[in-house]
């Protein structure tokens, strides 16, 4: 299951809208999101007879929803999506406002992390405009589209054409259209595609792919910043900044920013070069 995801906004709402469908003592074996104007529930296969009216308990009570999905798998395959069946709705197309910025995506097709809204400005309030910024693993844009609004002129490299298209319709919502070149290439083989050196790179790892921050240090210069995303237990921070450090790299901060499994936690850290 998705323990902890949940926490989304409006969660405590929402638990509040499966409970007129499904008995109090189930509801502990849910897990549910609100991603803009969707909502994604995983029902396990015993409380299946429990889909419908569920999902006609959230539009009643949520004019905002405008389709509800249920949640079949964990993300899988190289484009780190899971498997959806709408419950309700036409289609997984969500609309997501946050911090002034709005991105449409197909939920079901392209990687979106509602968790790290923090961080995608936090790290847009700290750069300046006319930098260099690299973004790999871009997904719709939530890091990219910020950064360029900020005056950055960012390169988002994203492996899945789907979410390119995304991410491309959303620079031009956004009205940054001007400030955002796309790569459609895996961020394994930037260092072969580009021969530019970036004053930042904000790289939301995905679970597993720690590496690529060896790959990808060549292309920032040096007093350069990389923001990384790694997930780690508590005890592994140690040895990680030790780690990082050894690399020739300023560790100026790591802060955790979520819990993804049991005692397991997303971590942020600032390096410089």
């Amino acid at each position: 299951m998705f323990k902890g995801w949940g926490r989304v906004s409006f969660f405590m709402g929402l638990k509040d809208d499966l409970a007129r469908a499904v008995p109090g003592d189930k509801l502990r074996f849910l897990d549910y999101a609100i991603i803009g104007d969707i909502a994604v529930v995983s029902f396990p296969p015993e409380l299946e007879a429990y889909k419908a009216g569920a999902a006609d308990a959230i539009l009643s009570r949520r004019k905002n929803i405008r389709a509800v999905l249920n949640k079949l798998s964990k993300a899988e395959g190289d484009e780190r999506v899971p498997r959806y069946e709408i419950l309700k709705g036409e289609d997984a197309i969500a609309t997501y406002r946050e911090f002034g910025f709005t991105y449409r995506f197909d939920v079901s097709k392209v990687f979106f992390n509602g968790h790290l809204s923090h961080e995608r400005r936090r790290i847009a309030d700290m750069a300046a405009p006319g930098e260099g910024v690299l973004v790999p693993f871009a997904g719709a844009g939530p890091f990219a589209i910020p950064l360029a609004a900020k005056g950055c002129r960012v390169i988002a490299v994203e492996k899945s054409a789907v979410a390119c298209k995304w991410l491309a319709s959303n620079a031009r919502l956004n009205h940054v259209e001007a400030f955002v070149d796309i790569l459609n290439a895996d961020a394994l083989t930037l260092p072969s595609l580009l021969d530019t050196k970036f004053d930042r790179a904000v790289v939301p790892t995905p679970y597993g792919m720690d590496d690529i921050l060896i790959t990808l240090l060549p292309l920032v210069k040096q007093g350069g910043m990389l923001h990384i995303y790694t997930f780690k237990k508590k005890h592994q921070i140690e040895g990680l900044v030790d780690q990082y450090e050894s690399l020739g790299l300023a560790v100026e901060r790591y802060r955790r920013c979520g819990n993804v499994a049991p005692g397991v936690s997303r971590w942020a850290f600032d390096l410089k070069k």
